[in-house]
């Protein structure tokens, strides 16, 4: 079964590109700032609720303009001290930031700085910009913005804006990005224009936000996706009203964007000492993804599923602690307004029901029996359950490639002794607990077995077929098995439940 394709990632480019350069050229301006909301590389939300998306195309169409841009990328010193974390990596905002640089200079794209927005005297922010300037990496400290947000005059003053030092830039577009929303683009940018209108330049804003897609109705999957990937900052998806009464056009906008237009108005008319251009918030925005989608059902189911996906995700999250009961009850929400159930996700319901029929096994070994469902790209649904040697991750995986190679359930596909040997190491060197191989180490034995076994070899060469599949578990997985089930680009969830009742060995 191929996957349906319901967005033109080309068309997207093209629109896109088209848009930026007109607001470069356009005349009303020397230099633009570029606000990047979402994810600038690897989007994997876009592409998952936009199937066809290119997840990199944001910055493929950026690369097309590099001899023009620069990038500026901003963390939140408070992220760095709490260790946020990005959902699709599983690594901090801080270790994010880092991986966008070298992901920005793979695309041979100019990376001008760090600013580490409200910067707080803190060892671990300290630690972060020594460690960027110790590579070589300008950084600025930049400070809550003196007056915000109310108190304009001083905001716009040299007590506000101009308490932050001047990044110093050359190019007429300038990013302005980070690694998660929250990050301080916004403040950064303007403290920007403050500086350029103090310098004789005569410089524009202007917003990049894939999402809410403006031209969508309000309560289309893709934009209520979007307050699902959102909830833990309260986003809440509403009609411009701004735009709706500048030109009588229905426009979807958020509500922390519209709430700060008003005051985002004035403080650009301050700055510039102009009526400022815009109308509206939809009107900063040169977002054109709506204009690239070309199967709305597709598009929508997608979507659909991604509600599912981050309500799954989030009760995992809650489980663990890292997220308050307040945002899993809006996903939950969001996911009874659109009449979805977790079962809806296709590959939950047959790893529970694989698990429960293990439990009611009169063998007592089965009780604690964790199931792992995969589906194949043909709609199979595959499982594999949790034993002595491996993991549930583990079984399932082995089980997809032997049904894609088309081996039978009685061949194996590991020497016995490969097997043995590294759980002898776990066990007797390593000296660990567990003896249970994690998929990690059941791929390396796999890979060690296709030297001499060609169903391994066979098996092996399919893994890369798995990519685009979707997983579930019946137990909250080790993070170790998580980033390898991401490495293998299997779109995974599970349910919040923990494999023992040890804390530290859970």
């Amino acid at each position: 079964m191929d996957r349906k394709i319901g967005f033109s990632a080309e068309k997207y480019i093209e629109e896109q590109s088209k848009y930026i350069l007109g607001r470069i050229k356009d005349g009303q301006g020397q230099r633009l700032y570029l606000e990047f909301g979402g994810k600038l590389v690897q989007d994997k939300h876009a592409m998952r609720v936009l199937p066809g998306f290119d997840e990199n195309a944001k910055i493929k169409l950026l690369q097309k303009m590099k001899d023009q841009a620069e990038i500026i990328i901003c963390i939140y010193a408070g992220d760095i001290t709490t260790n946020k974390t990005r959902q699709d990596f599983g690594i901090t905002y801080d270790l994010e930031t880092l991986r966008l640089i070298d992901m920005f200079r793979k695309y041979d794209l100019s990376i001008n700085s760090v600013v580490v927005t409200r910067y707080i005297d803190a060892p671990a922010v300290n630690m972060f910009i020594n460690k960027l300037e110790r590579r070589g990496i300008r950084t600025y400290k930049h400070q809550f913005t003196k007056g915000y947000p109310t108190d304009v005059d001083t905001i716009v003053s040299e007590e506000g804006y101009g308490a932050n030092p001047y990044i110093e830039v050359t190019k007429p577009l300038v990013v302005v990005t980070g690694p998660g929303g929250g990050s301080g683009k916004l403040a950064t940018s303007l403290s920007q224009l403050y500086h350029e209108y103090k310098r004789g330049v005569k410089a524009r804003y202007a917003k990049f936000e894939t999402f809410p897609i403006w031209n969508l109705p309000l309560k289309h999957p893709v934009n209520v996706a979007y307050e699902a990937a959102t909830a833990d900052l309260k986003d809440v998806n509403m009609i411009d009203n701004f735009h709706l009464e500048a030109y009588g056009e229905m426009a979807v906008n958020y509500n922390r964007d519209l709430d700060a237009f008003p005051l985002l108005r004035r403080i650009i008319e301050k700055i510039t000492g102009e009526e400022s251009e815009y109308k509206s918030p939809t009107d900063m925005g040169v977002n054109r993804a709506g204009f690239a989608i070309t199967d709305d059902e597709v598009v929508k189911e997608a979507a659909n599923q991604e509600i599912i996906r981050r309500y799954l995700i989030a009760q995992v999250d809650y489980k663990k602690g890292k997220i308050e009961a307040g945002t899993m009850e809006r996903i939950k929400l969001l996911m009874d307004s659109m009449n979805l159930s977790v079962e809806d996700r296709s590959v939950v319901a047959p790893a529970r029901d694989y698990a429960e029929e293990k439990r009611r096994s009169d063998e007592e070994k089965f009780q604690n029996v964790v199931v792992m469902a995969i589906e194949l790209q043909d709609g199979t649904i595959v499982t594999g359950r949790s034993s002595r040697r491996m993991v549930a991750a583990a079984a399932a995986v082995l089980n997809a490639v032997k049904r894609i190679s088309g081996i039978g359930d009685d061949i194996p596909l590991i020497t016995p002794s490969v097997l043995k040997s590294i759980q002898d190491l776990k066990v007797d060197v390593l000296l660990q607990d567990r003896t249970s191989l994690n998929l990690e180490e059941i791929l390396s034995a796999l890979t060690v077995s296709s030297a001499t076994n060609p169903a391994a070899e066979m098996a092996a060469a399919k893994l890369k077929d798995l990519r685009g599949c979707k997983a579930h578990c019946t137990a909250i997985l080790s993070e170790h098995d998580e980033h390898t089930l991401r490495s293998l680009g299997i779109d995974v969830t599970s349910d919040p439940e923990y494999v023992t009742t040890n804390l530290y060995f859970a």
